[in-house]
């Protein structure tokens, strides 16, 4: 018998994290018995396989769409898009289509996500066509009810890839009791944790995931380092894959402090920091959690993005991490957050779900038969 198959588009924009999730997530599915091709939107990341689409990322504010040069995208290049895209889908006959965030997010993705979901729609046999949103989307109570209509109209499941207990969805979106009976937690997605190895054993870990928007908190943690507990241990500096600054970090980091632009043991790391310091991105909050990590984070935030601010809101209530808002960010309050995160016991083991990429393989099993 064929295993089933399960198309999954994702479109990660800024940082990298909606594909970090969406890997770790089509692992856990092929290691439960699915064929899982992941198509990718974005500019490629090395150590993610995927079926790479014409890439396009987009400004810091999400308002416009750029190519691989970093120019506007016009209607000829949506329209190569979209038809690479659909013949992808096409191609993989897939038994479940299964899509990251939309329409709860990536709006400015319609122009291709509307015709793929009338083609699964139209398809005969239809496939499963199921959502994957992580526990908190950006709130938008404008435009929920735009949401809630598209999703009864294409979908047929949603999977939250979050804990009640800690973060219900309704908390970002208001309209969640009008998804009753099609909602389905599955507890956080996270990558499997590393292997044995003593790397980064007493070490301070600063992160900033991808890097896009991460200088400020790498250039004040490293100031930061002198006025804290902390100081004579040695600070390992990780500033992402896009940091536009590496050089100027270098440059100003002192004895004791490391400056890498990323590293592939980077769980393990967090296993055997003595505390994290961090952006508040649901794959590294999650990652550090899971590690047993104490941690301070610093969440995003802008206009437009709040979502991270309101996830390590959360956690900070049930005692599990130390927030320092970024509008208040300065060497003095980074540090002293360091001190308190440092005199807290580790976070206990069971406190959180990270059982989501074997829920969500369950579900889907179970809706397929």
């Amino acid at each position: 018998m064929k295993p089933p198959r399960v198309f999954f588009y994702v479109q990660h924009l800024l940082g990298i994290g909606h594909l970090q999730r969406a890997a770790a997530l089509a692992r856990g599915l092929t290691a439960a018995g699915f064929e899982v091709t992941l198509a990718s939107g974005g500019k490629p990341v090395e150590g993610i396989p995927a079926l790479q689409l014409p890439p396009v990322s987009s400004d810091a504010e999400f308002k416009q769409l750029l190519d691989l040069n970093g120019n506007p995208v016009d209607d000829a290049w949506k329209a190569r898009r979209r038809q690479a895209l659909l013949k992808a889908f096409q191609d993989a006959s897939a038994d479940v289509l299964l899509i990251e965030l939309f329409p709860f997010g990536r709006r400015q993705m319609r122009f291709e996500l509307l015709p793929l979901l009338d083609k699964a729609k139209q398809a005969s046999p239809r496939p499963l066509v199921v959502c994957s949103v992580r526990d908190l989307i950006q709130p938008r109570p404008s435009r929920e009810a735009e949401m809630l209509e598209c999703f009864e109209h294409y979908y047929d499941r949603l999977l939250v890839h979050g804990d009640p207990r800690v973060a219900p969805f309704e908390r970002s979106f208001g309209a969640a009791a009008r998804l009753a009976g099609r909602m389905h937690y599955t507890g956080y997605v996270v990558q499997e944790p590393a292997r044995q190895g003593d790397a980064g054993t007493g070490e301070v870990l600063v992160s900033a995931g991808g890097g896009a928007v991460g200088q400020r908190l790498l250039e004040t943690a490293i100031a930061a380092r002198p006025l804290s507990s902390l100081r004579d241990r040695p600070w390992r500096i990780l500033a992402g894959i896009n940091a536009p600054g590496f050089e100027t970090l270098r440059s100003r980091a002192g004895n004791g402090v490391i400056v890498e632009r990323s590293r592939n043991d980077f769980t393990l790391l967090l296993r055997n920091c003595v505390l994290s310091v961090s952006q508040g991105g649901y794959n590294t909050v999650l990652e550090t959690l899971q590690a047993g990590a104490r941690a301070v984070v610093v969440p995003f935030a802008s206009v437009t993005e709040s979502e991270q601010t309101l996830r390590a809101t959360l956690l900070a209530e049930r005692g599990l991490l130390e927030v320092v808002d970024d509008a208040s960010l300065t060497p003095a309050a980074l540090a002293a957050a360091v001190d308190r995160a440092a005199a807290r016991p580790r976070p206990a083991p069971g406190a959180i779900d990270f059982g989501g990429a074997r829920a969500s393989a369950a579900l889907l099993r179970e809706w397929l038969s």
